[in-house]
């Protein structure tokens, strides 16, 4: 039986395919996210890192957003 490596999505490299497992966000924050599209299932796909490397370009359901790394912190991902 293969074991999955649980990471969190700022760990992610550009690149880079997952699936959300958790979110760790709670309150406003937590439901902004849940409003952006991000929650547990979900495939997610890293575009890119801002030249300072914040925030990054995900990809998920076919459209793109932007994360701060300090929210990317709070959503576990399974390597896919």
């Amino acid at each position: 039986m293969g074991e999955t490596e649980m990471s969190t999505l700022d760990q992610m490299t550009p690149g880079t395919s997952c699936r959300i497992s958790s979110l760790s966000a709670r309150d406003k924050l937590g439901q902004r996210l849940l409003d952006m599209g991000v929650y547990p299932g979900l495939e997610i796909k890293v575009i890119r890192n801002a030249p300072l490397n914040d925030p990054m370009e995900v990809e998920l359901d076919g459209y793109c957003v932007n994360l701060r790394h300090s929210e990317a912190r709070l959503v576990m991902v399974d390597s896919l």
